[in-house]
């Protein structure tokens, strides 16, 4: 069951860095730039707000979730004031824990017990990459040697802690990328995000773009390489809560150039289940007749977008003597083939 997430905004609060790729203000949009200002009394008035919300899973656990800017980045008294205005939702048992995102370079040994004193029990870390050379280029001010001692902190604590991890960054080579993902999945986080290198206006990559030294990943390359990750983690077991970033007015009138698509993430999933039924079919090719049964609930992400997976299985001869069957029994992401009698 989801949790039931109370979203506020502290747009670039509590980050001394302006990362090349970043504009806080246009991915965040509206809520961000009120986030500039959000007081006590903000978060205070929006939790009762939004708890006064219908919700498809009355059941789901509530979190209240600081995105933006580098919590832990912000003076204690500011942390102070804001986990304070969430602590008596907690104790009185409407809220059950806090969510925040922050730098990995600012979280060191007393960064936990701080935090999970105060009621928080998940932390996402802006990682972006494992490569010091990328992180470099990107100006993000921290290095991957920071990422490590990060999760190590945070995890002996016992608190959650997620990543988020940017493909298409400037300097960055697909082996690196691949050797990054899986030294971030060694550390074992708890989830992940994986986010497209988008050229946003005002930002340092925009101009670099503008000066031409700066090609974005096309969208077919951003969706390969993000499904080569999701696999490296899928085998971890570690979870993938979102792939490409949210779509926003915001973003999309500001957006420069790059691998955006609003629904990015399906792109991806529908390419894994694209070339999961290619490999049956090629196995299988030529034995006679079968019956492929997929997941109703998978039923796009096998057709992909305007039918195209389907129309290149065609086109590759593999649908001969195949019929699909959509189960609404069968588990997500699982193919069964059978053979037909006569």
């Amino acid at each position: 069951m989801p949790p039931f997430v109370i979203p506020l905004f502290i747009a670039h609060q509590g980050c001394p860095h302006r990362c090349i790729f970043c504009n806080q203000h246009v991915i965040a949009g509206r809520a961000g730039n009120r986030g500039l200002r959000i007081t006590a009394g903000d978060v205070e008035k929006e939790i009762i707000e939004r708890l006064a919300w219908p919700r498809k899973f009355p059941q789901s656990e509530v979190q209240v979730a600081f995105y933006g800017g580098s919590f832990t980045g912000l003076s204690e008294e500011r942390q102070e004031e804001l986990l304070g205005a969430v602590r008596p939702f907690l104790d009185r048992g409407e809220v059950k824990t806090v969510r925040l995102s922050t730098r990995p370079d600012y979280v060191n040994h007393k960064t936990p017990a701080f935090l999970r004193d105060r009621g928080v029990g998940i932390v996402e870390l802006g990682v972006q990459s494992m490569d010091s050379v990328v992180l470099a280029k990107s100006l993000r001010g921290h290095t991957d040697d920071h990422v490590e001692s990060a999760f190590d902190f945070l995890k002996r604590a016992g608190l959650k802690v997620g990543g988020q991890l940017m493909i298409g960054l400037p300097g960055e080579t697909t082996a690196g990328l691949i050797a990054g993902a899986r030294r971030l999945a060694s550390l074992k986080p708890d989830f992940i995000r994986i986010y497209p290198t988008l050229v946003v206006r005002d930002s340092g990559l925009a101009t670099l773009y503008g000066a031409g030294k700066y090609r974005p990943l096309s969208l077919n390359r951003a969706v390969a390489l993000a499904a080569r990750l999701k696999k490296i983690f899928d085998r971890r077991g570690i979870r993938i809560v979102r792939m490409g970033l949210q779509t926003s007015s915001s973003l999309e009138e500001n957006l420069v150039a790059g691998p955006y698509h609003p629904s990015f993430g399906e792109l991806v999933l529908s390419r894994m289940m694209f070339k999961k039924m290619r490999k049956v079919l090629s196995v299988t090719h030529g034995t006679g007749k079968r019956e492929i049964s997929v997941s109703a609930v998978d039923e796009s992400l096998l057709r992909g977008q305007g039918n195209m997976n389907l129309k290149r299985l065609y086109f590759l001869g593999l649908m001969d003597d195949i019929r699909i069957v959509f189960d609404p029994e069968q588990p997500r992401n699982t193919l069964r083939t059978v053979k037909c009698e006569g």
